[in-house]
């Protein structure tokens, strides 16, 4: 089942909801790429620098091997009290976490195994116990639950892949379709919870549509403020990889309208 977005009888807009099972089936076949990717990479290659600060290849690889960890040291442990947080309020909240996990990645560059650390997770997302649809398990910001954590894992692989595509030169990396779609969605929505509103329409097909900012709300017909790109592109605007006025000078993007300018509301994740 696709993922859906409600109304309630106000008009406000629940969280789209996501099938746990294609979320852990994307998520491995997003693994299976990943491991692909860096399998295929030699000595040379581990030296490359990265588009993410100071960190090269392997520490990037690193990382990637810390989000599979995630998985496997959350599991089991008591979350902390409160509510659990949307994926929403932790693409918020990685704004504020970039430094200490850069450090991390120089720390374990050396030590760090990404196939062991994937394999421990997906075998770990196989038990009855990870099932539970009401699953709360600590993460770096507080609570959430295990299915909505494995959206962010989504989010994590996908970046990241494609940091390692730009940093050796690869012009595309083969995403899992439903990751990239998943994760297209998750940064729209986003966007749209960081400035609601009406007055802009951010268009990213196949995938995305979503209205966002204060102003005139749009109701049938073409809207006056509209945006539009392509998934990767987006996703790069989304965390800082891309800035606005490169998309549109190389024509990734296009926007029309005197409110359509998003640039100061990006990028929405760290």
């Amino acid at each position: 089942m696709p993922p859906t977005s409600r109304s309630s009888s106000r008009g406000a807009k629940k969280p789209r909801r996501y099938d746990p099972a294609r979320t852990r089936a994307a998520l491995a076949a997003q693994t299976e790429a990943l491991r692909s990717a860096v399998h295929s990479l030699g000595t040379d290659d581990l030296d490359r620098p990265t588009r993410l600060g100071s960190w090269t290849v392997c520490e990037l690889v690193a990382h990637l091997g810390t989000v599979y960890d995630s998985i496997t040291h959350a599991v089991g442990e008591l979350p902390p009290a409160g509510d659990p947080l949307t994926p929403s309020q932790w693409i918020a909240a990685t704004r504020t976490a970039a430094p200490a996990i850069e450090r991390y990645a120089h720390e374990i560059a050396a030590t760090a195994d990404l196939d062991r650390s994937a394999d421990a997770a997906l075998a770990l997302l196989q038990d009855e116990l990870t099932r539970n649809p009401d699953l709360v398990v600590p993460i770096r910001f507080g609570p959430m639950l295990l299915d909505d954590y494995l959206l962010t894992r989504l989010i994590e692989t996908v970046v990241h892949a494609d940091d390692l595509a730009d940093a050796v030169g690869i012009d595309a990396f083969p995403h899992d379709r439903h990751a990239l779609a998943t994760v297209t969605r998750l940064l729209a929505d986003a966007l749209a919870e960081r400035a609601p509103g009406g007055s802009v329409e951010l268009r990213v097909p196949p995938f995305a549509v979503v209205q966002c900012v204060e102003g005139p709300k749009h109701t049938r017909g073409t809207p006056p403020n509209v945006v539009e790109t392509d998934p990767l592109t987006w996703i790069r605007l989304a965390t800082g990889r891309e800035q606005w006025e490169h998309a549109v000078d190389v024509a990734q993007l296009t926007a029309s309208g005197e409110r359509s300018d998003l640039s100061p509301l990006l990028p929405v994740m760290g």
